[in-house]
């Protein structure tokens, strides 16, 4: 299969790197990293270890393929579709965090897919990316809220096709017809995960124990109530649990969240804890800990 990886970061060049093994791949990132890894090959470390040769470019316009999986902050979005409309594909995935399909399905005229991720990526130096766990790729049409079935043959096809491409590459991947609850238990994870594990400065399995654990659980608790006002049927025990199952397998990891912080990037936190927010905003739901949460991590911008 042809794959455009658009967004070739910390976790693109990590699901780049090994769908790489077994497809024809294209990276599409900054240039230091795609210089390095036109010079020496992508070095994955870590939980999977491999060199493989994927194309490489800094220029996302025009490209061609069966898939391009956008893998760039939330905040890129709407470039990044911009950048693709000028292409030929079949279907486009969205892996990122946020609910960030309904803006690529507004500027693409092709099926959107919408998909999860709990591998963990960090990149390390120019040409390599460690795998610092083990994880499974969700993926699925996207439906926006509704948890009824698409009637979208042509996406259902491509999910089909596209997670048997990432199964044929040694990922541990399960195709849905429809993703909205996974879109939620999503948010609710990184809601509960992301801005409590930069705030705190802790790797992921942290927060799974006091004093953070009630934070954690509220927030992905105030996460399940939007979802259930959406008509999407997440009860706060799953949310909960989904955390804490993430939480566990990833506990060794350090957010994405944290790592822009130490890096002194500007976060996704108004596409994950904002999104929360604003949401419930929309249905007359209080959220005071994921509120407290977007504040504390914005203040860290002007602090």
């Amino acid at each position: 299969m042809e794959i455009v990886v658009f967004g070739a970061g910390s976790l693109g060049s990590l699901i780049g790197g090994l769908l790489a093994r077994v497809h024809d791949v294209t990276l599409v990132g900054r240039p230091a990293h795609m210089r390095a890894v036109e010079a020496d090959g992508l070095r994955v470390g870590g939980a999977v270890e491999t060199t493989v040769r994927p194309r490489t470019t800094t220029d996302g316009e025009g490209l061609c393929g069966d898939v391009a999986l956008v893998t760039v902050k939330a905040s890129d979005t709407v470039a990044a579709a911009e950048a693709l409309s000028t292409g030929s594909f079949a279907a486009v995935c969205s892996l990122q965090n946020g609910f960030t399909e309904e803006r690529l399905a507004t500027a693409l005229s092709v099926p959107v897919l919408a998909g999860t991720v709990t591998y963990g990526a960090r990149l390390r130096e120019p040409g390599r990316v460690d795998c610092t766990g083990r994880g499974t790729v969700t993926l699925g049409p996207y439906t926006a809220d509704s948890e009824a079935a698409t009637d979208d043959s042509a996406a259902v096809e491509r999910a089909a096709a596209v997670g048997e491409a990432f199964r044929a590459a040694g990922i541990e991947t399960e195709v849905r017809e429809n993703m909205a609850r996974q879109r939620w238990e999503k948010l609710a994870v990184n809601a509960a995960i992301n801005p409590v594990t930069a705030l705190a400065q802790v790797e992921n399995g942290a927060v799974r124990e006091e004093p953070l654990w009630p934070v954690a659980r509220r927030a992905a608790r105030e996460t399940a109530a939007v979802a259930r006002a959406a008509g999407v049927d997440l009860a706060d025990d799953a949310a909960v649990e989904a955390v804490r199952t993430v939480a566990a397998s990833t506990a060794a990891n350090r957010s994405s969240m944290l790592q822009d912080v130490d890096a002194g990037r500007e976060t996704e936190i108004g596409a994950i804890t904002g999104a929360v927010v604003e949401r419930a905003a929309q249905y007359g739901i209080e959220v005071p800990t994921n509120r407290l949460l977007l504040a504390l991590v914005e203040a860290r911008k002007t602090g």
